[in-house]
């Protein structure tokens, strides 16, 4: 039997997820009023339904303080109930409202920001409570979906810290959601090779000429070193994930190539992991 509580931020992909886990197995129900939360609990246990998730957020108003109570009493009855709370960063929760053009439920006609963050204090008990905390700020719909079966489906392990390694180019600017940025444009450029120049770093010729001067795996080695020494201390402050950038000047080249080796040293940590490479398919 597994009862999964899913709720977080409005925007941050709530009704996605329960999408995603009914396409997964599992029996879902959208926003059931709270009152009936314990007894809905107790009837899953005496039917059929071996995976069942239930969706709750602000909607429920003034008694959704009832659900730290509420599901208190569940975990004494002995019903296996995990709470997935899913977040997302406010500057891009507001872009999401105003591409959608969608009032917030708490902002009413005043500003969405207000309403983000009054939403953000009533549902902080939930999210102290959660058993898994998945920041959507920049994933994809294809992760999320990997990540919930990764989760829900396969019973992978799943931490709450989740690390996006990103390439680009120093000319198209640095990535504004960047917590660490590296500066890489000390190693060799492939771009002054004629067979290199139209390649990238997912490319085997330009990995091995970037990696060949051994300044690049030293480097690496440093990097791997600090990030092992950060994290630990970030998750300990509260911060759930970490936005790692490398750029070169392009981001096509030299960038690439340390992200894709980054990545591949921490892909065996108990950390979630992202790669992405901004500016890879732009023109020169």
């Amino acid at each position: 039997m597994r009862f999964v509580i899913v709720t977080g931020m409005s925007g941050a992909g709530k009704s996605s997820t329960l999408k995603m886990l009914e396409d997964a197995g599992y029996f879902c129900v959208d926003n059931l009023p709270v009152q009936l939360v314990k007894k809905f609990s107790k009837l899953i246990m005496q039917g059929n339904q071996s995976k069942v998730a239930l969706g709750l957020d602000i909607r429920s108003g003034q008694s959704l303080r009832e659900m730290d109570t509420i599901i208190q009493d569940i975990k004494r009855s002995n019903i296996p109930v995990e709470i997935l709370f899913l977040d997302c960063s406010q500057e891009v929760l507001v872009k999401r409202y105003k591409e959608t053009r969608r009032n917030h439920p708490l902002s009413g006609v005043g500003r969405v920001e207000k309403g983000i963050a009054l939403e953000r204090e009533r549902l902080y008990f939930l999210r102290k409570n959660a058993d898994v905390i998945i920041d959507t700020s920049h994933l994809l719909i294809r992760d999320l979906k990997a990540q919930i079966n990764k989760i829900y489906l396969n019973d992978e392990g799943f931490s709450n810290f989740y690390i996006t390694v990103l390439s680009f180019g120093f000319k198209y600017g640095i990535p504004v959601d960047s917590d660490l940025v590296f500066d890489v444009r000390f190693l060799p450029n492939p771009y002054y090779v004629d067979e290199l120049k139209k390649k990238t770093g997912n490319n085997e010729e330009v990995r091995q000429y970037v990696m060949a001067s051994g300044t690049a795996g030293k480097f690496m080695d440093k990097l791997e070193d600090m990030l092992l020494f950060l994290i630990p201390n970030y998750i300990a402050e509260g911060k759930n994930q970490l936005v790692v950038s490398i750029g070169c000047t392009g981001g096509k080249h030299r960038s690439v190539t340390l992200v894709n080796e980054l990545a591949k040293r921490l892909n065996n940590t108990e950390y979630g992991l992202k790669v992405e490479h901004r500016d890879i398919e732009r023109d020169d």
